[in-house]
C-alpha cells in the first residue's frame, strides 16, 4: 500500500457529501427521530424517510450527522450527477 491509496476512501467520501444527498431505506426506519434530532439544521429528516423521499432540501449542508447518528443504518448518500460535465455560457449566446 503506497502513501496516496490511504487516502482513496477519504477522497470518495469527500465527493458524496458534495455530490449527493441522503436517502432513506423506509424499511428499516423506526421513526425514532435520532436523525432530526441531530440535524444542525433542523430538517425533519424523519420525515423524508417516512415518505421515502431523499433529503433534497437546499439548507441540507451535507454533513453526515443523520447518516452517522442513524441507530438502525437507515440513511445513506447517493451521488447525483446534477451538476458533473455542465456548462455554462455567461456570455448572451
Amino acid at each position: 500500500m503506497d502513501f496516496f491509496s490511504a487516502f482513496k476512501h477519504e477522497d470518495q467520501r469527500r465527493e458524496a457529501l458534495y455530490s449527493g444527498f441522503v436517502v432513506p431505506d423506509t424499511a428499516r426506519c423506526v421513526q425514532c427521530g435520532v436523525c432530526s434530532y441531530n440535524c444542525p439544521i433542523g430538517i425533519d429528516v424523519r420525515r423524508h424517510a417516512w415518505l421515502n423521499e431523499p433529503v433534497k432540501d437546499t439548507r441540507c449542508l451535507t454533513c453526515g450527522e443523520c447518516v452517522r447518528r442513524c441507530p438502525r443504518g437507515v440513511l445513506r448518500f447517493e451521488r447525483t450527477n446534477l451538476f458533473k460535465d455542465e456548462t455554462i455560457n455567461l456570455i448572451g449566446g
